[in-house]
């Protein structure tokens, strides 16, 4: 995997990009909403402002949990990437939500669209600048998968970086939402029954709160605090049981610090013959050959353990 700083810079390019096309989306879907009366197209506006927020805080969070660890923070500050993640899920997707679902409903009962065309146009143009957003983070994230080898679908499931998988998700969601405002303005046009432009505005808005229970979930997990994937936590397990002097890891603990920091901890059990200064120099090699290997692993803590019982901590 390429180092932390190299992952951050692709994360942080991924945000600004989809923050600065979500911000020009959002000004132009309001003033279409606003001169045609269309229900679904001012609930597009309230999403695109929603991302345009998330962006901003997915930045905050990534400049601050790279702070540099101390004495009251030892582990330093990458745990405020999952709450401020968690923050922009809970406030702006739900509000941008909310908002979507109950201005559909008055749409239905006082109709409005006058004007169509302004609303087509828009719609077409915020479809090619959400594309070119999107199409950034399956870049990202075609890269990082390609990096642990393993399908796009299962690293967007398992990867500690909340902001690509919060970017994919509203781009994706933004997609869906043009599609959806672009359907029901066009059986609004063809039956004059402003129900369809009222319910795809309640659609985008269900779409949203989807959309923030998804990130929301993700987030917390992180934010409690989440062991490596399985798959990572075997290939540390091997790793750590190839070392000089280790005959078994008796137990392995791992846990996420921020999205690139982990904490590894284990019991080990070193050979009978091995004297304290053999250890020491397993231990330090081993770490080292980790830490080499998986760059993100910033501690490493090995505590010998022999072959007792694992019951008590």
């Amino acid at each position: 995997m390429s180092d932390a700083g190299e992952v951050k810079s692709e994360s942080v390019l991924t945000v600004l990009v989809a923050g600065l096309m979500n911000l020009a989306i959002a000004v132009a879907k309001l003033v279409a909403g606003v001169l045609s009366g269309s229900a679904a197209m001012v609930s597009e506006a309230a999403h695109s402002a929603a991302d345009t927020v998330t962006e901003i805080m997915l930045y905050i969070a990534l400049r601050n949990s790279v702070k540099r660890p101390d004495d009251a923070h030892p582990f330093g500050y990458g745990s405020t990437a999952y709450m401020w993640a968690a923050l922009a899920a809970a406030f702006t997707f739900v509000a941008g939500g909310l908002f979507s679902i109950t201005h559909g409903f008055h749409s239905i009962h006082d109709g409005g669209e006058a004007d169509f065309l302004v609303s087509y146009v828009v719609l077409a143009v915020s479809f090619a600048l959400e594309a070119v957003s999107f199409g950034r983070t399956i870049v990202q994230l075609r890269a990082e998968s390609r990096e642990w080898n393993v399908r796009p679908r299962r690293f967007l499931r398992y990867t500690p970086d909340t902001s690509l998988k919060a970017v994919f998700l509203e781009d994706l969601a933004a997609l869906i939402g043009l599609l959806l405002a672009a359907t029901g303005l066009a059986l609004t046009e063809a039956t004059g029954d402003p129900l369809y432009d009222g319910g795809a505005s309640i659609l985008i808005g269900v779409l949203l709160l989807v959309v923030a229970v998804l990130l929301g979930h993700a987030n917390l997990s992180l934010l409690i605090g989440r062991s490596l994937p399985p798959r990572f936590q075997e290939a540390v397990r091997a790793e750590l049981a190839a070392g000089d002097e280790i005959t078994a890891v008796q137990e392995l603990l791992t846990l996420q610090l921020g999205p690139t920091s982990v904490l590894v901890a284990a019991r080990i059990d070193y050979r009978d013959s091995a004297d304290g200064a053999a250890i020491e120099a397993a231990s330090r090699e081993t770490e080292a050959r980790l830490r080499a290997k998986y760059p993100q692993i910033t501690y490493v803590f090995l505590s010998p353990w022999g072959d007792a019982d694992l019951t008590p901590r």
